[in-house]
């Protein structure tokens, strides 16, 4: 059976320029031929635009590929190995590359602006996960809030930074010392932690009231990403983000209740 130019251009998912560019190469050049002189690719012409194909989806240039088919001695198995490791290693450069991107993306997203080495010695565990910075910029695009937040971080120092990671982790402490103790999350010492947590935000990034942390704690009990902004996974405990969002619940119903007793 034969097929036209333009049925082969369908099933095989190139251009009709391409398979022009073949014949006249000479790399795939068709077997046989219509009675008005068009060309018809027969059976074995298929077959070998499959193996043209598949070294190119390789990399392969189309000189290596015609010398490849060319030489049925040709050692394709070492040339195959090249090209594996060409590929490793351009993985490897990508690679690279992405993790330069993401730092850029990062510093835009996250408003941190220290060096890789910076981010090590400052927050050590604590990492910022791309994707939730992604959705949280969103999510709070329209808050001056957040607008904001994201200016003071983009300020603050290293020597800033070491200071507001010393204050979260000896606070991280005591939440997790409470929690391991059995302290109620509605009671006095579980809300005093909220409260300070609160108080934490707006003296390093913007004002924050009690319905705003209220907000944020949602997003500790429901996204395991923005958990880790406040409790590194080697630390957490089954339970504890729930427990830190009924702590910040019950700070902020009981100011409520006192501005409304007032």
């Amino acid at each position: 059976m034969s097929y036209t130019v333009g049925q082969v251009s369908g099933f095989a998912g190139i251009t009709v320029r391409t398979l022009h560019h073949y014949d006249r190469s000479g790399l795939l050049v068709p077997s046989e031929r219509s009675p008005g002189g068009y060309r018809l690719y027969g059976e074995a012409d298929l077959a070998r635009l499959q193996q043209i194909l598949f070294y190119r989806e390789l990399g392969f240039a189309l000189e290596e590929i015609a010398e490849i088919l060319a030489d049925p001695q040709a050692d394709v198995l070492d040339q195959l190995r090249a090209r594996h490791k060409a590929l490793v290693e351009q993985i490897g450069k990508l690679g690279r590359l992405v993790e330069v991107a993401e730092r850029a993306m990062e510093v835009q997203q996250t408003g941190v602006r220290l060096s890789p080495q910076e981010r090590f010695e400052v927050f050590g565990e604590i990492t910022f996960d791309l994707s939730y910075a992604t959705e949280a910029g969103l999510k709070w695009e329209n808050s001056a809030g957040h607008r904001e937040a994201m200016s003071r971080a983009a300020a603050h120092s290293k020597e800033d930074w070491a200071r507001l990671m010393g204050e979260a982790a000896n606070w991280r402490a005591e939440l997790i010392k409470a929690f391991d103790e059995g302290e109620p999350a509605e009671g006095k010492r579980a809300m005093a932690l909220a409260e300070e947590h609160r108080q934490h935000i707006t003296r390093w990034f913007t004002p924050c009231t009690p319905a705003m942390h209220l907000r944020i704690a949602d997003d500790f009990a429901e996204d395991p990403r923005a958990f880790a902004l406040v409790v590194p996974p080697s630390e957490q405990r089954p339970g504890l983000a729930a427990f830190l969002y009924a702590a910040v619940r019950a700070n902020a119903e009981e100011g409520r209740s006192e501005v409304e007793s007032r």
